[in-house]
């Protein structure tokens, strides 16, 4: 078992596979020693775990476990792309896309979900930049989308 899965493993996780693209796009994109996911939704087993706008019909809390799933989601296609998350060295950065009622404000902490969760699996190495944006629609409907740059070697 990989160092990341034994990780993944004692948090009670493990990679979900790939969701399948929605659109005309790949899940993952390598360059260089970096991989670039596309924006990831709240996909399990080919399901969206929730739709509507954050601080409407969902909660900010539940988009926060909702970012933790995009953060998996995200991390599965990076382990397609690259072969193995053990070659991770630094998360660089994740956007953060929040479908946002009117007046809602709390991006940052529906952000966190997808943040902590990169943060217990790499420890320093998934310390990042972040944007957490609030839009007025995001695909499918969903409360959240995720999307991932990751150096690796």
């Amino acid at each position: 078992m990989s160092a990341i899965a034994a990780r993944l493993a004692e948090l009670g996780l493990e990679l979900p596979g790939v969701a399948k693209p929605v659109a005309a796009y790949v899940p993952a994109v390598v360059t260089g020693n970096l991989v670039f996911t596309a924006g990831q939704l709240p996909f399990v087993d080919g399901k969206l775990l929730a739709t509507g706008k954050v601080g409407d019909a969902v909660t900010a809390e539940d988009a926060a476990a909702l970012a933790r799933q995009c953060a998996l989601n995200a991390l599965a296609a990076a382990a397609e792309a690259i072969g193995s998350l053990d070659r991770v060295t630094r998360v660089v950065k994740a956007v953060v896309f929040v479908n946002s009622a009117p007046g809602f404000t709390g991006q940052p902490g529906v952000a966190n979900g997808g943040s902590e969760l990169l943060g217990e699996v790499f420890g320093e190495a998934g310390r990042h930049a972040r944007s957490a944006v609030g839009v007025a629609e995001l695909p499918l409907d969903a409360p959240v989308e995720l999307e991932l740059i990751l150096e690796f070697a």
